[in-house]
């Protein structure tokens, strides 16, 4: 039976997509009296343009938003619930929408792709001891894969890393660390997984944010050990493991600004294996400086950013002449099927409103 929710109210999507079909039939048939506009999201050389363009007609009555964007406050003055098209809510810090207790709040967590760019270690990149595995282009003939020279080859007894039961230390773990668990495991790595609460109980270690089915870690189960706690000391234990990879996917907040510092990546330079860094959260969470340091006296083996501070990264910043990095511009969350999951988690947070319920993802805006 249709609801007779929303008669009352407009939802303006302003995403860089057309509306998916399952979603507008969803809609029509489950809410037949919410009034959708759904507007593409131009781009120009490369950027999504912000909904300045927007008339006055669009804004009119809106209600309820799905938007990457921080619209101005005052063409927004009615919006009492925000889907945003992002997993992190940093942006809408200081946003007087952001800061009312009234307006609710949803993130993107989950809707990333299945195989986000954790860029674990591979034999093209760097070993345990920071150098490059992969045998010279001239070397690679069919020469070289006679028995006799590949038996006397260096690179037959080359450090190349076999995973099984190395710690992978995944740093907050929600939707896409616990799918970054999920593609560790299956290489056979032992899990580490670090959270701000504690979390004893099966029933607490149990996630409730969006999750395409097959995905993530639902359950709770994958991780071999679990680590908490909000203070340094607490930080520095985790780190303290003997961490063969570490994977960044917290949220950033006054609490997690600058987390990883100079300090922090002297004890990640004790590990027996030194670590490999993969920060796919935010830029800020790790001082740059801290990190190129590391880079450059050999505290870590290497390190794979997908995001950083600023972005996009200046031309003459230390980390584009570090050794032993690689640098994407934040791209890790893009899939072809990217836009079709936020719209059913939109669909799916419709249904929740609805009925009065709490939403999937509700940002707690710390």
């Amino acid at each position: 039976m249709a609801s007779t929710a929303f008669k009352d109210d407009v939802l303006l999507v302003y995403l860089p997509s057309p509306p998916p079909p399952q979603f507008l039939q969803g809609v029509q048939s489950e809410f037949p009296n919410l009034r959708v506009r759904w507007v593409e999201t131009p781009v120009d050389n490369g950027q999504l343009l912000p909904p300045d363009h927007l008339t006055a007609e669009q804004w009119a009555g809106v209600t309820m938003m799905c938007i990457y964007h921080v619209p101005k406050p005052e063409v927004i003055p009615d919006v009492r619930f925000f889907q945003t098209a992002s997993a992190g809510t940093d942006a809408w810090a200081k946003h007087p929408k952001y800061l009312d207790p009234d307006v609710v709040f949803s993130n993107a967590s989950g809707c990333q792709p299945s195989t986000p760019t954790s860029k674990s270690k591979s034999s093209g990149g760097p070993d345990s001891s920071g150098k490059s595995t992969s045998p010279p282009a001239a070397e690679c003939t069919l020469e070289a894969f006679s028995p006799t020279i590949l038996l006397t080859s260096p690179h037959l007894t080359s450090p190349l890393l076999d995973l099984h039961a190395k710690p992978r230390g995944i740093l907050g773990y929600g939707g896409i660390g616990r799918q970054c668990a999920r593609l560790g495991q299956a290489l056979g790595m032992d899990i580490f997984a670090y959270t701000h609460r504690e979390r004893l109980t099966p029933e607490s270690r149990r996630d409730d944010t969006y999750c395409v089915p097959g995905t993530g870690d639902p359950d709770g189960l994958i991780p071999a050990r679990w680590f908490s706690g909000a203070s340094r000391g607490a930080i520095n234990d985790f780190l303290a493991q003997d961490l063969d990879l570490l994977v960044v996917a917290l949220p950033l907040n006054i609490d997690t600004r600058g987390l990883l510092g100079r300090e922090q990546f002297e004890i990640l330079g004790r590990n027996r294996n030194k670590t490999f860094l993969s920060n796919v959260a935010r830029g800020a969470i790790v001082d740059d400086a801290a990190l190129v340091h590391a880079l450059e006296t050999g505290l870590i083996s290497g390190a794979a950013i997908d995001v950083t501070d600023p972005e996009p990264l200046p031309k003459g910043h230390p980390l584009w002449k570090a050794p032993n990095i690689f640098i994407t511009p934040h791209i890790a969350w893009m899939s072809s099927r990217y836009w079709d999951n936020l719209s059913d988690l939109l669909l799916k947070n419709l249904e929740k409103l609805a009925n009065g319920q709490t939403v999937i993802n509700l940002d707690k805006k710390r």
